[in-house]
């Protein structure tokens, strides 16, 4: 393993371990970004992980619900998933792909497996909007893996860069409001890398294979944990160690330090907006 002594880490603040909800028709997940931690990892809302070989678990998917206020980043490991929205747009999500929706306004969808059988693994990921921004145009974009840009380090580790810009080179997608930076980190065994990280950006890092070793201790983040890191004014960003071979998933945003008021699908940034957005969409307006 190499690091630089005059590297200056981010350590692990909290562990969170997710719990096991139904969403949708009944899919199976589980839940690790919980509102108790909104205001913590603002601008992020919401993390997901949905993994099972069971069709049982999966194959009801998630008929029409709306949306409003924030944008949602689905991230397909294993498997495939058909969106549909009320404004005629659809699209296949693939293995290694991405869909990065904006809710905007409103928008009504549906995700539903285009599978019955095998493995479906993916994330979910919620990320806020600025209030000046909540009532945009509803859009997404479908990203296959080929074009999510990836790089490698001389230790082997894989970076595949979902969102925001990482070692000189642009992600599939940036936003300005919020900077978040969305990364897929493959690590093998023995390997150590030191990630930056824009200093004011809360972050966290999702371990979903394996176990990562976090900071100057190396403090271990086993499989499906959560780790928030510190926001330490003068750190580089985040060292990370793999003893053995592990897989995780580093996010970093831009706090937009304004009010959120949720309720259910919609975020918004007073109990009148959200109460506003449950008229719209009970009147078909959106």
């Amino acid at each position: 393993m190499t690091t630089s002594p005059n590297f200056v880490t981010r350590e692990v603040e909290r562990l969170v371990t997710g719990n096991a909800v139904s969403d949708g028709a009944g899919v199976k997940l589980l839940r690790v970004l919980t509102p108790d931690l909104q205001r913590r990892l603002d601008p992020f809302l919401m993390l997901d992980e949905f993994r099972s070989d069971n069709p049982d678990d999966y194959l009801a998917g998630f008929p029409d619900h709306p949306h409003r206020g924030f944008e949602t980043v689905t991230y397909m490991l294993a498997g495939r998933m058909r969106h549909r929205d009320n404004a005629g747009h659809e699209g296949l999500l693939a293995a290694g792909g991405v869909q990065w929706m904006t809710a905007g306004r409103g928008i009504i969808h549906s995700e539903l497996p285009e599978q019955e059988q095998g493995l479906m693994h993916g994330f979910q990921l919620w990320i806020n909007l600025p209030a000046r921004e909540k009532m945009t145009e509803p859009g997404y974009r479908d990203i296959s893996a080929e074009a999510i840009p990836s790089t490698t380090t001389a230790e082997g580790v894989t970076i595949r860069i979902i969102a925001g810009s990482f070692a000189g080179i642009g992600g599939a997608v940036r936003r300005e409001a919020t900077e978040p930076l969305y990364l897929d980190l493959e690590m093998p065994a023995g390997s150590a890398y030191e990630a930056p990280i824009p200093g004011g950006h809360n972050a966290f890092l999702y371990v979903y294979e394996g176990e990562v070793g976090v900071g100057t201790r190396g403090e271990p983040v086993r499989a499906r944990q959560l780790a928030v890191l510190t926001n330490r004014a003068d750190a580089d960003g985040v060292r990370l160690t793999a003893s053995g071979g592990a897989r995780s998933l580093l996010v970093a945003g831009r706090p937009l330090n304004e009010p959120i008021v949720q309720w259910g699908p919609f975020v918004m940034n007073t109990r009148d907006e959200v109460e506003q957005a449950m008229h719209d969409f009970r009147s078909g307006k959106f």
